[in-house]
């Protein structure tokens, strides 16, 4: 049943196709600029995070994704600004996707809160292992080992990338929405020799996310998080519901669920001020509980002050940004 998932994940999508959704994460409300390029420089804290995905351990070529994100506030007279950057790599199947933006975002006090206008600029770079395709595995009459639609060999493009966004934070309460692959970039690895269009092009995808802080009344080192994030390309959707906890401000355990198809674990703790370390276990609610030992994401960053310098002992946490 695992050789089977492997082929399956490995010629998941045709190659005439369209990418649908970018990977995803169990831990979204701690790396908002993944999918939302409003969010950098929220807060008053430049950070550095990384965030580390193994989806379906125990299955071959099951997807395996790495965010790495830079972000920082300043400030120019009396406006204030965000910029970074994000890097992406990810691997489903035989497909790999490398990509790389800039991130700039533009916040205007409003109410209680700013809100930020941003963007994303940058290259993505779509490979696939054909070199490691054998169809003659799926033991059927349907597939042609001699497929011409399948690469022989590795192939790889690059395209310029666009995304957009918006992001309203106040202390209390958070609520962003975006769009990522406006420019629908299309790599083509056709070669001209096996008279078959081989192009894959990366579907655009908005992104809903949203969050409250309830401070419990009598229980002041008690807060509960709700949050929410909905994505959609318009032709499918998915929807992440997340409950945390947390207690003084640095320890936090809550529980996630995944319309689609999971439940998640998530627990984590600031280890000092600054230095935040989180983990979750994501485990299908499908067969393929089955077959595999859930997925599995760890994420660690570091925030310091540039906007306040200034020496103090109170703790520090770099929660929501």
């Amino acid at each position: 049943m695992k050789r089977s998932i492997s082929l399956l994940l490995a010629l998941v999508a045709v190659i005439t196709a369209s990418a649908q959704f970018d990977p995803q994460m169990g831990q979204y409300m701690y790396l908002p600029t993944a999918y939302n390029p409003a969010a950098v420089g929220e807060g008053d804290l430049m950070k550095v995070a990384g965030m580390h995905r193994m989806q379906y351990v125990d299955i071959a070529n099951a997807p395996m994704s790495t965010w790495f994100s830079f972000g920082s506030p300043f400030v120019i007279k009396k406006t204030r600004h965000g910029a970074g950057v994000r890097f992406l790599n990810d691997r489903y199947g035989l497909f790999t996707t490398q990509s790389l933006y800039a991130q700039y975002a533009y916040r205007q006090k409003l109410g209680n809160g700013y809100l930020s206008a941003g963007v994303d600029l940058g290259f993505v770079n779509v490979g696939f292992k054909g070199d490691s395709v054998n169809l003659s595995k799926m033991g059927d009459d349907y597939h042609d080992a001699n497929d011409p639609a399948v690469p022989t060999g590795s192939k790889s493009g690059m395209k310029f990338d666009m995304g957009v966004g918006l992001y309203y934070c106040t202390p209390v309460w958070w609520v962003g929405a975006s769009y990522s692959h406006l420019t629908r970039p299309a790599v083509d690895w056709s070669d001209g020799t096996s008279g078959v269009e081989q192009v894959v092009t990366l579907v655009g995808t908005m992104y809903v996310t949203g969050g409250y802080h309830f401070r419990l009344k009598n229980y002041k080192e008690w807060v509960l998080t709700p949050s929410a994030m909905v994505m959609s390309d318009f032709a499918s959707w998915d929807v992440n519901l997340t409950l945390m906890c947390d207690y003084k401000d640095r320890y936090r355990w809550g529980l996630g669920y995944r319309i689609m198809g999971s439940v998640n674990i998530l627990l984590g703790i600031d280890i000092i001020s600054g230095l935040q370390l989180g983990y979750s276990c994501e485990l299908p609610t499908n067969k393929l509980l089955l077959e595999s030992y859930g997925s599995h994401e760890i994420y660690l960053a570091y925030g310091f002050d540039i906007l306040k310098p200034k020496r103090t002992n109170k703790y520090k946490s770099i929660r929501y940004l």
